[in-house]
């Protein structure tokens, strides 16, 4: 089939089966590589894309189905050489150690904020007559509405101090976490 697929503002007609996954034809066909294979499964997050401003695992997702909506991998988040506030809270937070997961992990943040400003509720919201601002966002409603993306390198208080300094909030500095942690371990012991 032919389809013309919108990626980063820019259209791409391609030949493919009908079965090609939009994960398969972005990095096979397109060279869009940020994007990650993980699972294949739609476990991981790995190969989180935004399509019309949604968080969508791309392996699960038809390329044949994304004709007329606007697809933003990694790739599209910079602006030449700007950085996206939330690729840079990642850097400034040590958000990312393989850097594997890190590109769906920063698509799916992207589509949090936004999720959050159209008053989206999540899992653990306990009001969902008033869900939380941006601002009002606690650690537990970050981890929960990014609970979909896996980090194996146990990124997770990295990854929740980016998007803590995102949306204004002052994320624990690491040296705080270093001393929680060591007195942590002197009270079990």
């Amino acid at each position: 089939m032919n389809v013309t697929l919108t990626v980063n503002g820019k259209q791409y007609t391609l030949t493919i089966e009908p079965r090609v996954t939009l994960l398969d034809a972005l990095r096979e066909y397109l060279g869009q590589v940020g994007t990650k294979k993980g699972c294949d499964h739609g476990q991981c997050g790995a190969c989180t894309v935004l399509i019309d401003g949604q968080r969508v695992y791309s392996c699960l997702a038809l390329a044949v189905m994304q004709e007329g909506k606007n697809i933003i991998t990694i790739e599209g988040l910079a602006s030449g050489d700007n950085l996206h506030l939330v690729q840079e809270a990642f850097i400034h937070n040590d958000g990312f150690q393989c850097g594997y997961c890190t590109p769906g992990q920063i698509c799916a943040v992207v589509a949090l904020l936004e999720e959050v400003k159209q008053g989206c509720a999540s899992a653990v919201t306990t009001d969902l007559h008033n869900p939380p601002k941006l601002a009002e966002l606690s650690e537990t409603e970050i981890k929960e509405r990014l609970s979909g993306n896996l980090c194996r390198c146990s990124a997770y208080n990295g990854i929740v101090a980016a998007v803590q300094q995102v949306i204004g909030q002052q994320p624990p500095s690491p040296l705080a976490k270093v001393i929680f942690s060591i007195e942590t371990v002197k009270e079990v012991l």
